[in-house]
């Protein structure tokens, strides 16, 4: 069963289904201290857990791409940008359809299904890298798979906001985001996947696919044993309509395309640019700090969001953003890797906290409806994920190009400074009446 003993005794009528709980009430402060908390609290640890790993799936390649010359392939600088953009943009995709999966299927089941759904483009990697003699079109369409893994955030965060109540959401959806945003890091720490890839002699590349058989495997479990179903987590065509017919929506979708997609995208290609534009460094020392440096950054931003506004603190997100990428820029002109990596570490500190700030402007827009809010919540987070896929490809468009990555930087630039302009207008102009409510 989904619900323990201990919940079971407090509050009898939690689940008279299995993995199902009928009645949730987070906003009664009695429940929620004496029943709703402990239950809040499990969910979100597991749900932390499968979207750990689906992060981990979905950049997987940004990691392999800079291995597979080391085992006998010889793609171009373009070819394997677009393999470390193609999973972002299938992640993208998903998003919005693995948002509906919670309220037809219940967050419990559908966190089994899409931990399971990691098996494929891990054995799918694993295979394909065997052979030196695997195509580029059938290595891309491999590399599409691991999308599976970006789709688990949005069916995460719809189900989780549900969990908590109002004034504890900007914390509880930055800590399960910042859980699952921490497993790009994991995946580029020296200590994970290249070190399981070089273990003995040679380099095992297909190994970098195996190792998240069995974690896929245990997040599934995990789920089906601990986590449960509710009853009111229910987003139907209705609400889902009227939250894409609020031009709030898509505002908020441009503003996450700049931090989230930020992010994922700078995460994605971060071992490329390094190994393009250092090739004397390690990037397998590096790579990571910049995926953990936004990942435990985005709590933050959340908790920020609470006391201050998350408005406010999105808007200084862009400013810090933008001068860090003019910083990049800097350090590219002189050849320093130790400003490049300092200016990179300072604009992943920005994304982390956009990306809290801004996903806790979501329930304080929507708050007159939480269904509104959960199908916003969806359509917000797959539009910004195509951040991760611009990104790269813009790398990719200006390296090949202009023989640089730097027209792409100031490409960056420009947007957010159009991003801070768009926040100011309809979040923090004194007549905006956003900014009359506090978002």
């Amino acid at each position: 069963m989904a619900s323990t003993v201990a919940d079971r005794q407090l509050a009898p009528d939690l689940a008279p289904r299995k993995g199902w709980i009928d009645h949730w009430d987070p906003e009664d402060s009695t429940f929620w201290e004496t029943t709703g908390r402990r239950i809040a609290r499990r969910n979100l640890t597991f749900s932390i857990l499968a979207e750990h790993l689906g992060f981990s799936v979905w950049v997987l390649w940004s990691i392999v791409a800079v291995n597979l010359d080391s085992v006998g392939f010889a793609f171009t600088e373009s070819q394997l940008f677009w393999l470390v953009a193609v999973p972002n943009l299938v992640g993208a995709t998903l998003r919005l359809p693995y948002t509906f999966a919670v309220p037809r299927f219940g967050g419990r089941n559908w966190t089994v299904v899409s931990a399971l759904l990691l098996l494929v483009p891990s054995l799918g990697l694993a295979w394909a890298v065997s052979n030196p003699g695997t195509s580029f079109g059938t290595m891309l369409a491999i590399a599409a798979l691991a999308g599976v893994g970006g789709g688990n955030f949005a069916s995460s965060m719809t189900n989780i906001t549900w969990f908590f109540p109002e004034r504890e959401k900007g914390w509880a959806l930055g800590l399960n985001a910042a859980g699952g945003n921490i497993g790009v890091a994991v995946v580029q720490a020296p200590f994970v996947v290249s070190a399981v890839v070089t273990a003995g002699a040679g380099i095992h590349l297909g190994r970098a696919g195996l190792m998240w058989v069995p974690l896929a495997l245990l997040a599934a479990f995990c789920a089906w044993r601990f986590m449960d179903n509710l009853s009111v987590a229910r987003t139907d065509f209705a609400s889902s309509a009227a939250a894409a017919r609020r031009p709030h929506t898509w505002v908020m979708s441009f503003l996450y395309i700049g931090t989230f997609g930020s992010f994922i995208g700078y995460a994605a290609a971060f071992p490329l640019l390094i190994k393009g534009q250092f090739p004397e460094v390690d990037v397998t020392a590096y790579a990571f700090l910049g995926a953990l440096v936004g990942s435990l950054s985005r709590p933050f931003g959340g908790k920020l969001a609470d006391r201050v506004g998350g408005a406010r603190i999105t808007a200084a997100g862009f400013v810090v953003m933008g001068l860090g990428v003019l910083g990049v820029v800097w350090a590219l002109s002189l050849h320093s890797f130790a400003l490049f990596l300092a200016f990179f570490m300072v604009l992943f500190l920005a994304t982390g906290i956009g990306n809290g700030s801004t996903y806790r402007m979501i329930p304080a827009i929507f708050r007159s409806s939480k269904k509104e809010a959960a199908a916003a919540i969806g359509i917000i987070s797959a539009i910004g994920a195509y951040g991760g896929f611009l990104v790269p490809r813009t790398y990719g468009w200006s390296a090949a190009a202009y023989g640089s990555i730097v027209p792409a930087l100031y490409v960056y630039v420009g947007l957010y400074a159009l991003m801070l302009a768009v926040t100011w207008v309809f979040y923090l102009r004194r007549s905006a009446p956003m900014a009359r409510v506090g978002v």
